[in-house]
């Protein structure tokens, strides 16, 4: 049986600026900056998709 999904907490305080801020610093980016990062993200996966095996 699956167990009670707990309440998200309310960020307060320094958290809840921190965590404002760094959701405003990733909606700043370029696309430029955007497309460079999802690049080097698929060439990631590449890399790691070629050491992992799946078995069904």
């Amino acid at each position: 049986m699956a167990r009670p999904i707990k309440e998200t907490p309310v960020l307060k305080g320094e958290d809840a600026f921190n965590f404002e801020w760094q959701r405003l610093m990733v909606e700043n980016r370029t696309p430029e900056e955007r497309a460079e990062k999802r690049r080097k993200f698929q060439e990631a996966v590449a890399e790691a998709s070629k050491h992992i095996e799946v078995c069904w």
